[in-house]
Order: C-alpha cells, then sequence, then structure tokens
C-alpha cells in the first residue's frame, strides 16, 4: 500500500534505537528528551489511526510537566479532551517499543484489532511547551501525522490543558468555545468579570496575586492573558522563564514537596502567591503569615473551597443536585471529616492517578477532584448543566436564587472540565476568595491540616505488595496490614497506609497523626514492617530523629 511506503521511508529518519523499552503511563511517555524522537514518529502515526477510528481530532502535546528541563514527553488526548483510554494506551507501548523493521506490522495489526477504515479523513491538533527538545520533537510527530496522510493544526507553545480545551471545542464543533488561543482566553476572562462583579468594594490590594510561572509555558501564557484581564487583577509574574532554568528551585512540585517558596519571588507578610507546574495544568497556593511561616494551601484545601463554594449556590438556588469531592488515600484526614462532619458533602476514595479521579468524579451532578499535588477540576453532568441553564432563563426565580444559578453559569464557564488547569483553577480560586470576601489566611483557617510524613521503603519487587479498599490496606504480604493496624492504635487520630510505585521498585508510606513527631515515629515504624515484610533491600529504615 503506497500509504505504508511513506511511512517505511520516513520513519528510517526518526529510527528506534535497539532494545530500548518505555512505558505509556498515567503522564504518557516521559523520559531524557534525547530518546525520544522515534516515539514522537510513531505517537503521530497512532493518532492519525485513533483520529480515523473515532472520526474525531486528536491531540498530541509535547511536555514532560514537571520533570526537569533536559526531559521530556508526549500526551495523547481523546475527542473530549480527556485521556486516551486504556487499551490505546496499550498501543502506544506496543508501538513505541517495537523494533524498526516490525512497525509496519504492528501498525497493520493495530489497524485490523479496531477495524479503522483507512479512507477516513484524520485531523491531528499538535502542542509543545517550552524545553528546548519540544520544537524538534513536536515536529517529529507532524511527520507522522502526514506520513499516514493525516492533516494537522500545529497550535505551536500551549498549555497541556489549552491543547486539550481545544481539541474538545473542535469535537463539538464550537459548543465549549472557539478552538483558539484568544477564544480561551476571552471565555476564561468573560466569566471570571461576571463572577467578581459580585465581590463588593475589591481593593488593589485584594486583586494582586503573586505568580510563579515555573519557567514554563504557564508563565508565557499568563503574560498574553494578562491584557483580556485588565483591571480585575493584578498579576506580579516571577520565574517568567527570562532567565532561570525550567522547574528548577520552582514550580508547584518544588513548592509542595519541599513546602517553601520558590526562589525568584518576593513575599510580603500574608500575601496570596501561587506556582504553576511546568506545563501549568497543577496549582498550589501559599503564604507566610506574620512569624515568617510558610503555610501551603495544596490540592485538598481547594477541593475544600470550590466545593463548600459550590454547595452554598446550590442551596441559595434551591436546586437537588448531588456534588461530591473525590480524593485519594493521600488526602489529608482532616479535609475528608470537615467535608463530611461539617459540610456535608458526599466524599468518595479512588486510587491514586487523575484518571481514576475523573472518572469517579463524572458519576455525580458535580464531580470535584483535586490530587493533593494541585492537579484537578470540577466536573459538571450534562443533566445538571441543563438544569442551570434553565433556571437561568426562568423568570419567576427571586433575586436570590437568579443570582445564585448565574453565579453557577459563569462558575461553569471558568471551569476547564477537560482536565487540571493552572490558570483557569487559579481564576476560580481568585474569584471564590473576591466573592467571599476571604483572605488566605482565612481560607487556610477552614481547617487545620493533621501533621502528616511519606517515606518511601526500596524493595526487591514491587508487586508483592497488593491492595485494596482504594489503596488504603494491603492485601498482601501477609500479616503486613494486621501490623499497620496495631501501630497505627498506638497513636491519636492516626492513620497510615502504603502502596507500590506506580513507576519504581519503592513502597510508599503515607501516615498522619495528632502531631508532627507522633506521625514521624508512625511513618518509621510503617517503613519497617515494609522492610522485613515485603523484601526491603539496603540498610534498614533509620528514625527521623
Amino acid at each position: 500500500m503506497a500509504q505504508f511506503e511513506e511511512v517505511s521511508q520516513k520513519s528510517k529518519l526518526h529510527p528506534k534505537p535497539e532494545g530500548l523499552t518505555l512505558q505509556y503511563g498515567t503522564a504518557g511517555f516521559r523520559t531524557h528528551a534525547k530518546h525520544l524522537d522515534h516515539i514522537m514518529f510513531r505517537m503521530g502515526l497512532l493518532a492519525t489511526l485513533r483520529s480515523k477510528k473515532t472520526k474525531s481530532t486528536i491531540g498530541v502535546m509535547v511536555t514532560a510537566s514537571h520533570n526537569p528541563e533536559e526531559d521530556n514527553g508526549v500526551k495523547l488526548i481523546d475527542p473530549m479532551g480527556e485521556m486516551v483510554t486504556a487499551m490505546w494506551e496499550g498501543y502506544a507501548t506496543q508501538l513505541a517499543n517495537v523494533e524498526q523493521d516490525s512497525l509496519l506490522k504492528e501498525l497493520k495489526d493495530i489497524i485490523e484489532k479496531e477495524d479503522i477504515n483507512m479512507s477516513e479523513p484524520a485531523s491531528v491538533y499538535v502542542g509543545k511547551d517550552t524545553r528546548p527538545s519540544s520544537a524538534s520533537l513536536s515536529q517529529a510527530v507532524l511527520d507522522g501525522v502526514s506520513s499516514l496522510g493525516g492533516k494537522t493544526h500545529d497550535y505551536g507553545l500551549v498549555t497541556t490543558p489549552q491543547l486539550h480545551y481545544m481539541v474538545c471545542c473542535c469535537n463539538t464543533h464550537g459548543c465549549y468555545g472557539s478552538p483558539t488561543i484568544e477564544g480561551y482566553y476571552q471565555k476564561l476572562s468573560q466569566a471570571f468579570f461576571l463572577l467578581t462583579q459580585n465581590a463588593l468594594n475589591r481593593t488593589d490590594d485584594q486583586k494582586r496575586l503573586l505568580v510563579d510561572g515555573a519557567n514554563g509555558i504557564g508563565a508565557l501564557k499568563m503574560r498574553e492573558m494578562e491584557p483580556f484581564l485588565r483591571s480585575e487583577m493584578q498579576v506580579v509574574l516571577s520565574n517568567d522563564g527570562s532567565s532561570g532554568k525550567l522547574n528548577h528551585m520552582c514550580g508547584a512540585d518544588y513548592v509542595k514537596v519541599q513546602q517553601k517558596a520558590p526562589q525568584g519571588m518576593n513575599m510580603g507578610v500574608g500575601e496570596r502567591c501561587c506556582s504553576f507546574d511546568g506545563d501549568a495544568d497543577r496549582i498550589v497556593y501559599y503564604y507566610t503569615d506574620s512569624k515568617g511561616c510558610f503555610h501551603l494551601l495544596d490540592g485538598d484545601k481547594i477541593a475544600t473551597l470550590i466545593s463548600t463554594y459550590l454547595k452554598e449556590l446550590l442551596i441559595q438556588a434551591g436546586l437537588n443536585l448531588q456534588i461530591a469531592v473525590v480524593q485519594t488515600a493521600y488526602a489529608n484526614g482532616s479535609s475528608t471529616r470537615y467535608l463530611e462532619d461539617v459540610m456535608k458533602v458526599t466524599v468518595c476514595c479512588t486510587k491514586t492517578g487523575v484518571k481514576h479521579l475523573h472518572h469517579a468524579a463524572q458519576e455525580y451532578d458535580i464531580g470535584v477532584y483535586f490530587e493533593a499535588n494541585g492537579h484537578g477540576t470540577v466536573l459538571f453532568s450534562r443533566a445538571a448543566q441543563k438544569q442551570i441553564q434553565e433556571l437561568v432563563k426562568d423568570p419567576n426565580s427571586n433575586d436570590e436564587r437568579k443570582r445564585a444559578v448565574k453565579l453557577l453559569e459563569s462558575t461553569i464557564n471558568l471551569i476547564n472540565q477537560t482536565v487540571g488547569d493552572a490558570i483557569s483553577d487559579m481564576l476560580v480560586i481568585e474569584a471564590v476568595l473576591a466573592i467571599r470576601g476571604m483572605s488566605a489566611q482565612d481560607w487556610d483557617a477552614i481547617y487545620t491540616d493533621l501533621p502528616n510524613r511519606q517515606l518511601k521503603v526500596t524493595v526487591s519487587d514491587r508487586r508483592v505488595i497488593d491492595t485494596t479498599d482504594a489503596e488504603r490496606r494491603a492485601v498482601s504480604p501477609e500479616g503486613l496490614q494486621d501490623t499497620i493496624d496495631s501501630l497505627v492504635k498506638k497513636y491519636k487520630s492516626a492513620r497510615s497506609f502504603v502502596r507500590p510505585s506506580g513507576t519504581e521498585d519503592v513502597v510508599r508510606v503515607y501516615a498522619e497523626a495528632d502531631t508532627q513527631e507522633s506521625a514521624d515515629s508512625l511513618a518509621h515504624e510503617v517503613s519497617l514492617a515494609v522492610y522485613r515484610l515485603a523484601g526491603g533491600i539496603g540498610d534498614e529504615p533509620k528514625p527521623l530523629h
């Protein structure tokens, strides 16, 4: 077949190094940029097949998110802006790892298995982040698409969530918005204005936000968006990419892990600050108090702020819709207790990984999900959106109901429902704080986190650990869960769980308790149990104190 002839010729320009194998995981492919040229070409091929199969536009994003600058990666985006299905993740891994001389056979196998009509047209949207390697790697994707006769739209430099948004806009034929960068800025800024009109007497101080752009694509796009936000927001951007290195001592991951402010940010006492990650799909907030103490407002705090705001609006609008917060086992116990006991919001726990959270959130009228690392969004079911839109048009609503339902409508328009989006999430948080007249300190005081500690234990084979109950209990090895249960009983307000890493031969240990000393001690004792019962290697874990 002539079309495979072109694949055969072009694939020689993107040869696979012999013996290299990579796995398509939650974050797509991610490794040192020098190993990725053949992967990019092949993902261009796969995206073209996926487009023909779904008769829709597919997205390919070249990024390695919060990884160091020398790494890169690639993610495929499905028609509604969601992550690609598990079945096609498998195809991605197979296609990436097959040796050069078997590439065509592998392609034909996928075409046969999926019964793909190769005469269908194909459309692929491609985006990239600011890494030095992204330009040549995204060109390899474009080569892959064109060698199978697919059409491409190269968006160039975009955040990951912006590309997800474009794909969704295209496949909903404009219902979700206009598939342009300008369309994205206009939709979000208009919704933000409509919300902040409901905030009384906002001062310039209240409009001021310090933003750490992680020296990445988020900084670039925040600069572009500033004119659209005009007088409603005063962004002070640091780590804007003009001098620093991507994700180096800055960005959401650094701030979350180190529990301190990024380099290059001059924070005043009590000033609201936030950090994006490298591809702007995560956000965390923070401030320092009058004693110079650093306070982190992570994904748990964000989910609590947004879900309680939405719950209040539903009550005011008289809408009987079920709102739920989806968490993982890593969510702080204080947030779970506050949501369930005080706010009477449904809390659902699921396995770690954005895919699992997104899927669980789809089960409710309104599903709010944020991982502790700051990646998350809010999903509104079709039925919920329809009810809200009908109520907006209802001439018989009283003023309170009308105001509440209009706020809900604007909030839906401000949220990027396809995926976690640092820029969109930031605007939602800013609007909620403005409407409620809250400072960062007020927000932080909603509940107090229980002290916690995360550790990891190196083992010879992580597969010996098997878990159940959304990873909160260990089924194997035998005796491990009983040991954890008896250790937890020694401490107040305590819990602990262990889970195998998804990427390396380590077991991750989480513990929380009423004091930091207790949390540290519990984490250490559980680490020892894992080391002894699950085949730990190297030195025995040492106490933290």
